[in-house]
């Protein structure tokens, strides 16, 4: 299983609990499964749902910043990586 690091989390919040992701290179779009890896954090999510500037959005492209639902604790400056 390749991947490819696409951004990293800027924020996070508990309620729902939603991870902000700083994309640097490539794209992510919806049904992605991307790969959270920190410190203390190693989990991969399946992208259901995205979200730029509070509207849905399907696909997100280098400079973008989106927000994504996740199931585990993301932590800042945890890095996104896009299996592929």
């Amino acid at each position: 299983m390749a991947e490819q690091e696409i951004g990293v989390v800027t924020h996070y919040f508990d309620r729902p609990a939603v991870a902000v992701i700083k994309l640097t290179t490539g794209e992510l779009a919806t049904g992605d499964r991307v790969r959270f890896l920190g410190h203390t954090s190693d989990f991969i999510e399946t992208v259901t749902s995205m979200e730029q500037d509070h509207g849905k959005v399907t696909h997100a492209l280098a400079g973008d910043e989106v927000a994504i639902q996740v199931v585990a604790r993301a932590r800042p400056h945890d890095r996104v990586l896009k299996v592929v």
